[in-house]
């Protein structure tokens, strides 16, 4: 799956398969092959990190 490069965009993706397809950042990251610290380092530039009992970024 090809992911949207705007943060924004990239939100609304990722916690999407976290709450439909995934059960946790982890599961997603080998899942979608991306690395894990490249995903939450483009998450945070727009104030968001992964919160792991609600399964999301938030």
């Amino acid at each position: 799956m090809s992911l949207p490069n705007d943060p924004v965009m990239l939100l609304s993706v990722v916690n999407t398969l976290l709450r439909d397809r995934y059960g946790d950042l982890d599961a997603l990251c080998d899942g979608e092959d991306l690395g894990r610290a490249a995903l939450e380092s483009r998450l945070a530039t727009v104030g968001y990190r992964y919160r792991q009992d609600l399964n999301q970024f938030r």
